[in-house]
């Protein structure tokens, strides 16, 4: 049986406490929900954190951390633009940060970003850039980090939070690690989608301030080159990258995971014919993941998937059989368990595989890190 654990409702006598009157009290404290078929059989299972309660998604507590931070600290200046890469999620929570703080926010995207992000993010009142072609050595990130670059030049006073190497969006989730601990108890094994490294970074540091055992588990993408596999064009958005984030915390890894996105399609769409709650790319692909690990560990272990988002930005795609079609991503059936390497560098990895033997593919220090092509 499933169990939902949700906020508090709010009283309706005359003595409650005012209802919320910002938007921003809506962030966080999002729900726990147990997870167990179609991927372990009851009492199996797993915990989902459900960041797609939150307005935008996960993102929202790192957005309007580092704005927060950075205002504090007089790098953003009241008004001044804040400009910023992102893939949909993040932008989402910038725009948040902008409308509380009245600052611009202008986002550089590229034309994999499904069309319902774009328009979501121009009704909140970003102001997007596309670039039009891929970096030749750091594919769609690097070109997006390169226009960003252009645009800080063209508005002086501008900031950009830098995501991928930002310390402020590892401290943003330690509320997260907080209401986990406070909702599940001890937490014996995490798993996490790994993009920039924030999140995966941030809950486990938190988490083993109570549990130092904590085994963290990386959930990354076919083609990104975080784990140091070589990058290849990836349909998936959300997880993995096509350079090098500072903010991953390779000693903190106990395995990493790479799934393929006919895989996270499969666990997503399973996820929603069985449980309800979703989401796309990272959801399917987490919950991939943590159900193995639900049938393979020992029964009282408690493992926390965290779901960075729901399902509706991935109308389009996740969830679109004629695109799913398009990209042979329907009729697949993962197998029960992943592959097996003992290195990264064993070989290219093409779907469901795993490794313990976790290491930074490219190790401080170095000036520039970027991949080979998105």
């Amino acid at each position: 049986m499933t169990e939902l654990s949700l906020p508090a409702s709010p009283s309706t006598s005359p003595s409650a406490a005012p209802a919320p009157r910002s938007v921003l009290q809506a962030v966080g404290n999002t729900p726990v929900l147990f997870i167990d078929e179609p991927f372990a059989p009851p009492p199996r299972g797993f915990w989902a954190k459900l960041e797609g309660f939150n307005p935008g998604g996960i993102k929202d507590r790192a957005a309007l951390y580092m704005v927060d931070k950075a205002r504090e600290r007089g790098a953003l200046r009241p008004g001044a633009p804040v400009i910023e890469s992102t893939s949909g999620t993040l932008g989402l929570g910038l725009a948040l940060a902008g409308v509380l703080h009245g600052h611009p926010v202008h986002l550089v995207t590229d034309p994999g970003m499904e069309p319902i992000m774009e328009r979501m993010l121009t009704a909140h009142g970003a102001r997007l850039h596309v670039v039009d072609r891929p970096h030749p050595d750091g594919g769609w990130q690097e070109a997006r980090r390169g226009k960003v670059a252009e645009l800080l030049a063209r508005y002086p006073g501008a900031w950009c939070p830098d995501q991928y190497h930002n310390p402020d969006n590892v401290a943003a989730y330690r509320p997260l690690a907080d209401e986990l601990t406070g909702q599940l108890g001890t937490v014996d094994v995490l798993v996490c989608a790994v993009g920039t490294g924030g999140h995966s970074a941030g809950i486990a540091r938190g988490l083993r301030a109570s549990n130092p055992a904590l085994r963290l588990v990386g959930v990354d993408a076919i083609g990104s080159t975080i784990f140091g596999q070589p990058a290849r064009p990836r349909l998936m958005r959300g997880l993995g990258s096509s350079i090098y984030p500072r903010n991953v915390d390779y000693p903190a890894f106990t395995k990493v995971h790479w799934v393929a996105p006919a895989e996270a399609v499969w666990a997503a769409r399973r996820l929603a014919g069985r449980q309800f709650a979703t989401g796309g790319w990272s959801v399917g692909a987490v919950a991939l993941v943590a159900g193995w690990l639900a049938r393979t560990q020992p029964e009282a272990t408690r493992i926390a998937a965290v779901f960075p988002d729901g399902p509706h930005r991935y109308f389009d795609t996740v969830f679109n059989d004629d695109y799913c079609r398009a990209n042979q991503l329907l009729d697949t059936t993962p197998p029960s368990e992943p592959e097996t390497v003992e290195s990264s560098a064993s070989r290219e990895i093409t779907r469901w595989t795993r490794c313990a033997n976790v290491v930074d593919p490219v190790p401080a220090p170095a000036a520039s890190r970027t991949g080979a092509a998105r």
